[in-house]
């Protein structure tokens, strides 16, 4: 099996930024775990600050990939491009967050990728991310 981990902005603070928040473990370090903890997975991990670059990555591993797991930060709240492309590849996508978006500012409330997504998880902090592996892995093998 093979999934694609794409990060947004500012994730490559964490673990730095606003600990209460998001802890502080850096993401890196958890994903290196992850990855760890399922060796017949095929992982590949990115990350960047600039909406164009998580679109592209998306249109290279979405076609290629058994699933996305993206936590599109910010964008995940007003990117329709990353929706839109989300919905242009094969490959099922997760949404996550780190934190429980719905006890956040209101702003964070609502998600534009959720529809372009099979589910949505959030809150779990960084094990946010292998609770997407795992509903990724499941619907594989139920088909």
């Amino acid at each position: 099996m093979k999934i694609s981990i794409i990060n947004g902005p500012n994730l490559n603070l964490t673990g730095q930024r606003e600990p209460e928040i998001y802890g502080s473990q850096s993401l890196d370090s958890y994903l290196q775990m992850l990855a760890a903890a399922y060796p017949d997975v095929e992982f590949s991990f990115f990350q960047s600050n600039c909406e164009g670059a998580i679109i592209d990555e998306i249109h290279r591993v979405g076609f290629d990939s058994d699933g996305i797991v993206i936590n599109a930060g910010a964008y995940a709240h007003y990117s329709l491009a990353i929706a839109d492309a989300l919905r242009s590849v094969p490959a099922p996508a997760v949404e996550v967050h780190i934190s429980n978006i719905y006890a956040r500012e209101q702003a964070r409330h609502h998600s534009v990728l959720a529809p372009a997504s099979v589910g949505v998880i959030a809150g779990f902090g960084l094990d946010s991310y292998r609770l997407a592996v795992e509903a990724l892995a499941a619907m594989q093998k139920n088909g």
